[in-house]
């Protein structure tokens, strides 16, 4: 009974191998399971952005193939965007926290110096080749610039002296009109002349006397006579000369007072 039985359980396990391996040729061969290993991502390099903002920082995932790009920012002084091409350092700077530097003053055209533009004469002051020379025969080159000397020590002079033998006639330095005859002690025999605009005088001293005709209201052209070169007042009766000023007028009109011109460039560009 045991032979038997221990028989029956080998013609099983033999039929079971025989099916077994019928499967197998009819399948393949079984494969063993394999162990499952996680591999590391792909890298890939990101595509260059297409506007001027940054770039969103990625972080790695399994979800997806890791991105190398720049790490998140988290300091917001050092965020900058990606400029493109052409884009100036001035540009990025304002659509981020970056900081300049001043242009290097070597490298940079320096800008115009004010004092390298000659000032332009106030308005109501005369031009320059407007006036002549208000003695009779004397050119640019005999004149003296004298206007910033000092007279009786302290007191400046503010006025042109041209030197000329007496009784050389003075002529009216522009059109306008006689508005004072005066006989001083410093400047002796004296003119006051108004420009048409009444806005400049021009003042005629040390005179030897008046030309025919002329008194206070007359209208003279330029180039007129109106008196002759002397040394009266404190002038030196061995140095005869005109003493030429001009000054510009207050709104008051004084004949007397104004705000000195110096008339040596007026008349030696001539």
């Amino acid at each position: 009974m045991t032979k038997i039985l221990i028989f029956g359980i080998g013609m099983l396990f033999g039929a079971g191998l025989t099916a077994y391996f019928f499967v197998a040729m009819q399948h393949g061969p079984a494969a063993a399971p394999a162990l499952v290993v996680a591999q590391p991502p792909s890298l890939q390099l990101a595509p260059a952005p297409e506007s001027d903002a940054m770039p969103p920082a990625t972080t790695a995932s399994t979800a997806g193939p890791l991105s190398l790009t720049s790490p998140a920012v988290t300091d917001a002084t050092a965020a900058a965007p990606t400029p493109r091409a052409g884009t100036s350092l001035q540009q990025v700077a304002a659509q981020s926290s970056l900081v300049v530097p001043p242009a290097d003053p070597t490298t940079t055209s320096p800008a115009p110096v004010a004092n390298d533009v000659a000032p332009a004469p106030p308005a109501n002051a005369p031009q320059s080749g407007s006036l002549i020379i208000p003695v009779d025969g004397i050119r640019p080159s005999q004149l003296t610039d004298t206007y910033n000397d000092r007279r009786g020590g302290a007191r400046p002079h503010e006025a042109l002296d041209i030197m000329a033998p007496r009784g050389t006639p003075v002529l009216a330095a522009a059109d306008g009109k006689i508005v004072k005859l005066f006989d001083s002690k410093p400047g002796g025999l004296t003119i006051y002349e108004f420009d048409p605009s009444e806005s400049v005088a021009y003042y005629y001293a040390h005179l030897d006397r008046y030309a025919a005709g002329i008194a206070a209201g007359l209208q003279v052209k330029q180039g007129e006579v109106i008196g002759y070169v002397g040394s009266t007042g404190n002038a030196s009766p061995d140095a005869p000369h005109l003493h030429f000023a001009i000054f510009r007028l207050g709104p008051e009109k004084h004949w007397w007072q104004g705000t000195p011109i110096n008339p040596y460039p007026l008349l030696a560009g001539r």
